[in-house]
C-alpha cells in the first residue's frame, strides 16, 4: 500500500563552525520554518520559539508591567522576539557569548528588526560585572537560556549566581530558568528545580514539549 508520511523537507540554509558552539546549522523545514541547529538540538526558532511562546503566554497574564528585560543566552533571538511581542514597549538587553548565534539571528530569524542592545559575553562574566557596581535599576523579567549544545554551564547553576540573578530582578519580577527535560537531563533539571526553590520564594514548574521551565519570583 501506499504510505501517506510527508517527505521531510529540511534544506539547510548555512553551516557554520563556530569556537563556541562548535557545527551550528540553520535549517529551513515545512513544519518549523526557519530555525537555527546545534548538535541536532534546536537553538533559536523552531520548537524553542514554541517553548517560550507558550511559557511567556502564560506569564503575560500576570498584573506584571515590563519595562526592561534581560536575556541571558540570547542566541538567534527567539525570546527576545516573544518578549517585543507580548510586550511591545520592554527594553531588552541580550547577552550572548557567540558572536555567530547573534549574526545568523539576525540574518534569518529577524532579530535585527528588533531594537535591542546586544552585549558579546560570558553569562557568567557578565552577572559578575554587573553585580559588583550599584545597580542603576532593576528587570522585570529575566529569561535564563544558557545552553551551549545540550551543556547547560555547570557554573551557572551554583547558588552565589542564581543570588546574582534575583538581585537583578525587580522586586514584583519574573524571572524565567529553561532546562532540557528528557532522558537523564531529568533529574538534572529537578535537581536544579531544589536550587532554585532555596533562592526563590516561588517557583512555578511549567513542562512544554521536552523542556521544563522555571518560573521563579520573590
Amino acid at each position: 500500500g501506499l504510505s501517506m508520511e510527508f517527505p521531510t523537507v529540511n534544506k539547510v540554509l548555512e553551516e557554520v563552525d563556530s569556537p563556541i558552539n562548535g557545527k551550528i546549522r540553520v535549517v529551513k523545514s515545512l513544519g518549523y520554518g526557519t530555525y537555527i541547529q546545534v548538535n541536532n538540538l534546536t537553538q533559536s526558532g523552531g520548537v524553542v520559539y514554541e517553548v517560550w511562546r507558550s511559557t511567556l503566554r502564560k506569564i503575560s497574564r500576570y498584573p506584571l508591567t515590563i519595562n526592561n528585560s534581560l536575556i541571558l543566552g540570547l542566541g538567534g533571538g527567539s525570546a527576545a522576539k516573544l518578549v517585543k511581542k507580548f510586550w511591545p514597549e520592554a527594553k531588552i538587553t541580550g547577552i550572548d557569548i557567540d558572536p555567530i548565534m547573534i549574526e545568523l539571528g539576525k540574518k534569518y530569524l529577524g532579530l535585527d528588526k528588533l531594537e535591542i542592545k546586544t552585549e558579546i559575553e560570558d553569562a557568567k562574566k557578565y552577572l559578575l560585572a554587573i553585580t559588583h557596581q550599584p545597580l542603576t535599576f532593576r528587570y522585570d523579567l529575566i529569561l535564563v537560556d544558557t545552553y551551549l549544545g545540550d551543556k547547560f554551564p555547570k557554573e551557572l547553576e551554583r547558588e552565589d549566581f542564581l543570588l546574582r540573578i534575583k538581585k537583578l530582578l525587580a522586586a514584583e519580577g519574573v524571572a524565567v530558568f529553561n532546562r532540557l527535560y528528557y532522558g537523564e537531563k531529568r533529574p538534572e533539571a529537578m535537581r536544579f528545580g531544589a536550587k532554585l526553590e532555596k533562592v526563590f520564594a516561588r517557583v512555578d514548574y511549567v513542562f512544554p514539549e521536552a523542556n521544563l521551565m522555571f518560573i521563579c519570583s520573590y
